[in-house]
Formats: C-alpha cells, structure tokens, sequence
C-alpha cells in the first residue's frame, strides 16, 4: 500500500497502552521527603537555638563555631539555628521551597566544611550532612508537589527549574562568603 506521496505507510503494531505515571505518587514521595528532611533540619536548628531534645543551645553552639574557626561565634550560632529551623520549617511545609531549599543547602555546606577529612561514614564522616544537602537540592529544583503551600502562591504554583537553580547559585554563594570569614 502506498500513501498520496508515494511512500510506504507504516503498518499500525498494536501495542498494548501503559497507565500514565500517577502525579499523586509523585506528591506523595514528595512531601514525605519534605517532612522527613525539613523537620529534621528544624530539630537540629532548635537543637542550636533552644537547646531543645538535648542540644547546646546557643551558648555551647556558639562555642563550637569559635573552635570551629568562625567569628562570632554566637552570632554564628543565631544564624545557623535560625536558617536550620526556618528553611527546615519552609521544606517541611512547601512554603518558599526554592528559597527554604537554598537555606538548607548552604548551612549544610558550612556542615560539610567542618566535618570534612573525617572520612565518608558516621560517626566522623560526611554520610549524613552530603544526604541532606542533596536531598534539599533535590527538593529546590523538583518543587514541593502538589501537596504545599506553595501551591496556593501564583509565582511558585508550578514548579520552575530557573527558580531552583537561582536558589542554589544563590545559596551556594552565600554559603561560600560564610566560609571566606572562616579561619
């Protein structure tokens, strides 16, 4: 058989027709990585600001921060705590997740930074702070899901990759002016 143009038209295979990938378990997987990683990152900014479920509280993590090279170290402390808790807050509940993203991501690089030359396992390695950082990446450039707050805001409704890669650069960036005012 030939078609008007005088090619041959293709012969039709039947193949059988796959279901669509469901969104809801997309969402689903979504906002359990958000609850798990954001309130984990707020427990520990809490660990920081508070002394809750058994940290130092800003007087012992300010210590750390000065032993650790940086100065001010309660300043420091303040500002790690806070962006713990505010940007593990924004994941957990999909509020401003690009931005919540970077917070997290660029304290965690702080995180690494210190820990570094310890090896990759726990208790001294890297294991632990390298799976939040890229799970908060992974979270900035994906979006939220559908099952956020960030749902209900028109700039961020639909997930754009420009504003997870702006986040990260940003995010990066100043965790890196963090770092030059390390000793």
């Amino acid at each position: 058989m030939t078609s008007p143009l005088g090619t041959l038209a293709s012969s039709r295979i039947a193949t059988p027709i796959r279901a669509a990938p469901s969104l809801y378990g997309y969402d689903a997987g979504l906002l359990l990585l958000r609850l798990a990683l954001g309130l984990t990152m707020a427990a520990h900014g809490a660990q920081k600001l508070f002394g809750w479920f058994g940290g130092p509280g800003l007087d012992g993590t300010g210590q750390f921060f000065t032993m650790s090279g940086y100065p001010a170290g309660r300043t420091m402390a303040v500002v790690a705590g806070l962006t713990e808790t505010l940007g593990g807050l924004g994941l957990a509940a999909g509020l401003l997740t690009p931005l919540a993203g970077a917070a997290v991501v660029g304290t965690m690089i702080n995180a690494l930074a210190v820990k570094w030359g310890g090896g990759f396992f726990a208790p001294k390695g890297v294991e632990y702070e390298l799976l939040l950082t890229v799970g908060a990446a992974a979270l900035t450039l994906t979006g939220p899901g559908r099952c956020a707050i960030d749902r209900f805001l028109p700039a961020l409704r639909a997930a754009r990759p420009v504003h997870g890669v702006v986040a990260l650069v940003l995010g990066v960036v100043m965790a890196a002016g963090v770092l030059l005012v390390r000793k």
